[in-house]
Parts: C-alpha cells; structure tokens; sequence
C-alpha cells in the first residue's frame, strides 16, 4: 500500500470502540483505516472483558462440580489444573481477535498494528512498529485509544508481587496462596471471587462504604454478605496506609474509618484493581492541541472534539467505562460525522459485573432517587421465590425496582443473582421506550424462568407480586 494514502476516516485503537467505528464506517462504504496498538480488540478483548470471562466461567464450573452431590451427581476427586484454566482465557481472548480481524477485512478496513499519531489535523503517522513511517491523509480521525489500569504510586508492577488486571490474566502455573485485592469495583470483586474459587485467602479492601460502590446499597450489602460467606475477608471505609514490597510478600497498612491504629496484613500478591486513567500516550502531536477534561477528551453531543475533524469514543472520553458503551459511542460518532442520524451521547445502559452472585443494574439506585427528592416506589422479588431459580440451586439475590410513585416511571432496576446481566436489558429496553413498571407488569412472561423475577418485581411495586 503506497504512502500518503487518503482515507475517510482513520481510526486510532482497535478495542470496542476502534474496531467497532472502523467496521461501521466500512459499512456506509467508506474508505477506513485502524490502527491498533497491539492486537484488534483492544484491552477488552484481549486483557479485559474476554478473559476474564473465561476465567469467572472455570470458577463458576469447578464450584459446580464440588457441590454435585446437590443434584443427586457423584463426581468424587474433583480438582483443577490451574495453568490450563489460564490457558483457556487466553485461547478465548486468542480467538476473538482473530474474529475481529475477520470482520474488519470483511468490511474493506485496512488494519495496522503500530503506535498512531495525529501530526496535524487530517494527518496520521504510524510512529512505532512495523509500519514506522507510514503518512495518511484522512478526512476525519476517530480518537479510540481507551484507558490504562490505575497504579499506585512507588509500588512498581512487577507481575509477581505487584499485579494489575493485565498480569493477573498472564499464563502462570499456580494461584497465589494469599493475595490482597485493593479496590472493590467490578474488576476487584471479579477477580476476588476467581481467586477465591481456586483456593487462594482473598482480602479485598475498599476505601468507599461499600463494595461496588456504583451499585445500589442493597446489592452491595447482599454481595458482600455472600462473599463473606464464600470465606472473602472484606474490609470497606478502609484506607492503604502503607505498602511494602520485598522478595516473599506484600505488606499492607490498613487503617480503618474512625480507627487509629493500623492493622497488618501480609498477601503473596497484590492485585491494584483502584480504576483506570485515560489513555492518550503519543497518540497526539504537540501540534494537535485538543480540549480535555481531568485527562479524557473533551467531545459534543457528535462526539467531535475541540478540533474539527478529530472525534473521540470509548473510555477515553471519560465513564462509564463500559465496553457495550464505547461501541454505542463509536457507532454514532461514524453516523454524525458522516451526516447520519444518530442517538448521541449514552442515556440508559446496563453495568454488569461478574462474580458470583453476578450483578446488572440501569439507571438511578435507590439512593440516588432520594437525593434527588424523587417521590418513588421501591419493587423486590427475591431468586428464593422463583421456581427457576430453585430447580436450578442458584436462588440467591434479587431483582429491585425503583420507579415513579404515580406514573411508574421506571428510574432504576438493580439485579444481584445469577444470569444478571442476561436479565438487565428488558429493563434497558423499557426504560429506552419509556415503559412504566405496569407495562413490564402486565407482559406475560414464560413460566418457569428467571426472567419471571423482573415481572414479580414490577407488580411489587403495587403490591400486586403473586409469589411473595
């Protein structure tokens, strides 16, 4: 492919926004590029989103199989090869990035890998890799490049002692017999269930009140619980104090709200799950002067930022830092820029996290709705109701309802139990069609599923639930 080629549009990144804009542009007939850093897929795909799956999937397996007996099954001696469920996450991951350069070839994308740089409006440079050198012409530039894992400062990552999200999903043999897990977010609770599964003392520590410290109270507090119970040492209100690296062990000064004295604990590993920082490293000359916000691009309701030509989606235009947002994002940039309608910023989504009990919520917790001095109503349904949930052993969680007192409006919907975020997007769905709690109420839902849990939970709200 010869130098200075013109391109309608050349995306930097590949994840779930990069890819995505990339594809959807070849689809108008566009002439597009991606640039992607590594491999297509990006973070999420690669050492994020996928993987993880797969690893929450043999936890969620191996339990299984320990409690057979449950279920009238025998399998005796059941034990785990823990460098084979490595190995799967990362054949997982391996095979979706090989689909994805598929369906990019399939839509007329040329794709790179190489470090992108926009020199000067309209000009792209591949400034590392294989492609060194390479100049394209292009009429606009969507900006794809995501986020990074938060560090903690002085403490060096190095994969054994100190790990983030990407060395927790490396290949290695054994899990760590103990491992501290700061920050309890979605990737914190995520990998303290996982570990936990495969018999490693997990203590996982978060500076907020609560553990998911999005989701509602209600949820956290069930979750917590059944970590406990799962044998997790859960420590929240707590802070860091202190933290000492040496060749055997990790440790950490924790202190308590309220308390003076610090407590000691001593992991063979740390895992720093405390969020991400956007993520923009070469991707923009010094000539390339673009408004940003506490780091993440600055963009209007097209998704253009302050220089026209240059649009942004994904996490690096700042939360929810969702994967199914960043492709939402990306999707309608592609439209705006190319004169297509589109349905602009994100509004209702779902957030989903992983762990067993899995969790999937929309729109305002609980909380939220009282700060706001909304006059609301509050449905429940409880798993332990459903014969779904009973015939199948998974009757732990709860589906809740937060919604208008007089109109049933809905405001929020917040899932803890198992299949969650299979569950949420009814709700997504309602709340996008401006459905009232009475319209997914009077929706004949199939008999027995656990989809009959949002149902009962929309009839709670006027006290109308039949099976509680």
């Amino acid at each position: 492919m010869a130098d200075n080629t013109d391109y309608d549009l050349i995306v930097i990144g590949g994840g779930p926004a990069g890819y995505a804009g990339a594809i959807r542009a070849g689809q108008l007939g566009k002439k597009v590029a991606c640039i992607e850093l590594e491999r297509a897929g990006g973070t999420c795909l690669n050492w994020g989103c996928i993987p993880t799956k797969a690893l929450l999937k043999s936890a969620e397996f191996y339990r299984s199989l320990k409690k057979a007996e449950t279920f009238g099954i025998g399998a005796t001696g059941v034990s785990f090869d823990f460098a084979k469920v490595m190995s799967r996450s990362r054949n997982v991951a391996g095979q979706m990035a090989k689909g994805v350069e598929f369906l990019l070839r399939k839509n007329k994308v040329d794709y790179f890998v190489g470090r992108a740089q926009v020199t000067v409006p309209g000009m792209v440079e591949i400034t590392d890799g294989e492609h060194k050198g390479k100049f394209f012409k292009t009429k606009n530039v969507l900006l794809a490049t995501g986020c990074k894992p938060r560090r903690l400062p002085d403490v060096p990552v190095d994969g054994v002692r100190v790990m983030t999200s990407r060395e927790a999903l490396e290949p290695r043999a054994n899990p760590p017999k103990s491992i501290a897990i700061l920050g309890a977010g979605a990737i914190g609770v995520e990998f303290a269930y996982f570990f936990n599964a495969f018999g490693s003392k997990v203590t996982l520590i978060e500076m907020l009140p609560q553990v998911v410290p999005v989701e509602d109270e209600d949820v956290a507090k069930a979750l917590q619980r059944s970590f406990e119970k799962q044998g997790i040492s859960v420590h929240v209100n707590t802070k860091v104090e202190k933290v000492c690296v040496d060749v055997e062990a990790v440790h950490l000064s924790l202190v308590k709200n309220g308390e003076t004295a610090p407590t000691e604990i001593e992991a063979e590993t740390l895992l720093v799950a405390i969020g991400v920082s956007p993520n923009l490293d070469g991707a923009l000359s010094t000539k390339v002067k673009l408004e940003l916000e506490r780091g993440y691009v600055k963009v209007d309701d097209n998704f253009e930022c302050s220089v026209k030509g240059i649009y942004a989606a994904g996490d690096i235009i700042g939360p929810p830092w969702l994967a199914h947002v960043a492709t939402f994002e990306a999707v309608n940039a592609v439209a705006a820029m190319f004169g297509h309608p589109h349905a602009g910023r994100v509004k209702n989504f779902p957030g989903c996290t992983y762990c067993q009990p899995q969790i999937a919520s929309t729109g305002l917790t609980e909380k939220a709705a009282k700060e706001k001095k909304l006059d609301y109503k509050v449905g429940k349904f409880p798993f332990s109701a459903s014969g779904k949930a009973v015939a199948a052993g998974d009757t732990e969680g709860f589906v809740k309802v937060v919604s208008d007192a007089k109109t049933g409006e809905i405001y929020g919907v917040h899932i803890l139990g198992n299949e969650a975020p299979e569950l949420i997007a009814e709700y997504v769905l309602a709340m996008n069609s401006e459905l009232s709690v009475d319209d997914v109420h009077h929706s004949i839902h199939a008999h027995p599923t656990l989809s009959e849990a949002l149902m009962e939970a929309a009839a709670a709200t006027c006290g109308e639930a039949i099976h509680i």
